[in-house]
């Protein structure tokens, strides 16, 4: 017999709590989920892993905060395509020792976020060891009638815009960020987004993977990065700008559109809630800062997982 404390009473504690959606025909507790989908959108996937120690500090952060960053950022990542989030499965591996308690309250920090943005939990799966906590989302989205963004459309001539101020995070904003799913279905009305990403190594690493996938170059405009707030009360070797370059973890948007387009934004800043910033302009070729009417070499910064 499974331990009421076990893999299986935990999972018959999920099924209680977890709501019944139209678009989940099998939830949890059968081998797969059966999930009905909107008919001809194209289905988008993307899942994060997260470590601790190394994307978190649980004794800092607390479980109830992982949950909830462990889904956004997947959140984070369909806002970048300007999809509509439909459904997420769970992967965990908890330590053997507190391991009940310490699902329990992942959960409700997955909810907290997933109900937010009407995404389902439909499943997943529960592992033990004696190593440190992990967990694994994988989100289903569908593309909208418009089409996925993606980042291999940006032009030489677009204009780049951020969703918002940058820089300093780890002071609590990779944690507690709304993704940005609402503004980017926002824009993807309004304009013709030719290309996009969500900040999540750093400004000048994110604009360069759009160059890179755009195949041509950036021109970053110095004065005009909103820098966060937060990246002035970091009193280290790094200017605010450089932490609004390289800090990532804002969860921010960033996207081209064509000059007609970026005017009519700046002008009537439509999407309620945030300011959208013009910082720069896509060229044919390579990544460059332009600060006090003088332009360098910008070189991408940001974090990398790194492993030979």
């Amino acid at each position: 017999m499974p331990s009421p404390s076990g893999e299986f009473a935990f999972i018959n504690w999920l099924r209680s709590r977890t709501a019944a959606d139209g678009r989940v025909l099998l939830g949890p507790g059968d081998d797969a989920a059966m999930l009905q989908l909107t008919p001809n959108a194209p289905c988008l996937i993307t899942t994060d892993m997260l470590l601790e120690g190394s994307c978190f500090r649980l004794a800092e952060a607390g479980p109830r905060q992982v949950g909830r960053k462990a889904m956004a950022v997947n959140l984070s990542d369909m806002a970048a395509m300007a999809g509509r989030p439909v459904a997420a499965v769970v992967a965990v591996g908890l330590p053997r020792t507190g391991g009940r308690a310490l699902a329990e309250e992942l959960y409700l920090g997955l909810r907290d976020v997933a109900d937010a943005f009407a995404t389902a939990i439909a499943g997943g799966d529960t592992n033990s060891w004696d190593g440190p906590l992990v967990i694994a989302v994988t989100l289903l989205g569908e593309a909208t009638p418009r089409g996925a963004v993606r980042r291999g459309g940006a032009r030489p001539g677009d204009w780049l815009f951020v969703t918002g101020p940058l820089g300093g995070s780890l002071l609590g904003r990779h944690l507690s960020f709304t993704p940005r799913v609402r503004e980017a279905l926002e824009l993807h009305e309004l304009v013709d987004l030719h290309a996009m990403i969500d900040i999540s190594d750093g400004l000048s690493a994110d604009v360069n993977h759009l160059c890179e996938e755009s195949r041509c170059g950036a021109v970053l405009r110095a004065d005009d990065i909103p820098v966060h707030d937060d990246a002035q009360q970091l009193h280290d070797r790094l200017s605010p700008l450089q932490h609004a370059l390289a800090d990532g973890e804002d969860f921010e948007l960033a996207f081209a559109v064509s000059p007609e387009d970026g005017q009519r934004l700046l002008q009537s800043q439509p999407i309620q809630g945030i300011r959208v910033s013009h910082i720069g302009e896509f060229v044919e070729q390579g990544l460059w800062l332009e600060e006090n009417g003088q332009r360098r070499a910008l070189e991408p910064a940001g974090y990398v997982h790194a492993f030979q």
